[in-house]
């Protein structure tokens, strides 16, 4: 697997510091399964903001510090988590801690495309959905009011940014129009994080705007 488009620095740089939202940390860990390059990155980052904190004064810690550490010894171990009935067929490609989330049910938001909601434990501002298409599918053109972070689980896609497959991570925001023209052979399975609503074009936008909602 061949691994072209990835998330620019700043964006990794955000995750290794850890100021992304729930929903945005679940779609980079999603690419870094897949990308050596960019765990490397975020590690080497990651290096960096501990050095930092080496080099910073020591906080005082309250005097019931230790004794309260030490009660945490004595407590069980906690039971390892099976996954979740309606999540054991979550897709292998995904973190295994996000295979230990909420799924919702596929359904269909469009002909020959379904979504699958991904139901985080905390609130936030980003909604994560499984999108499935069906090969040969030409997606509606289409911007966005805010980021689309896409991880191409299975399959492929192109748009005018260029040829998505496996493994690849795809940036959309206001700026950007596009329309994803699913490969033929196979379904094309990406995990989608997205913020505000999508911008349909042209006349079939409008038409499809009452009815398809992600």
């Amino acid at each position: 697997m061949t691994i072209e488009h990835h998330p620019d620095e700043a964006t990794l740089a955000a995750h290794a510091a850890g100021v992304l939202d729930l929903g945005q940390r679940v779609a980079l860990a999603t690419h870094l399964r897949a990308c050596p390059r960019c765990r490397e990155w975020v590690r080497a980052m990651e290096g960096v903001g501990g050095e930092i904190v080496e080099g910073c004064s020591p906080a005082s810690l309250s005097d019931d510090a230790l004794d309260k550490t030490l009660a945490r010894l004595d407590e069980p171990a906690p039971a390892p988590r099976a996954l979740p009935a309606e999540t054991a067929d979550a897709p292998h490609e995904l973190p295994d801690f996000v295979r230990r989330y909420a799924f919702g049910d596929w359904r269909y938001v469009a002909p020959r495309i379904a979504m699958r909601p991904i139901h985080l434990p905390a609130p936030g501002p980003t909604r994560v959905f499984l999108l499935k298409s069906a090969p040969n599918t030409r997606l509606l053109q289409h911007a966005h009011t805010a980021l689309e972070m896409t991880c191409v689980l299975r399959g492929a896609f192109t748009h005018e940014g260029g040829h998505f497959g496996p493994g690849d991570f795809d940036l959309g925001d206001e700026t950007v129009m596009h329309q994803p023209h699913v490969d033929d052979g196979e379904d094309c399975v990406c995990l989608v994080a997205i913020q505000g609503v999508l911008r349909w074009k042209g006349f079939w936008g409008l038409i499809a705007r009452p009815f398809v909602r992600l």
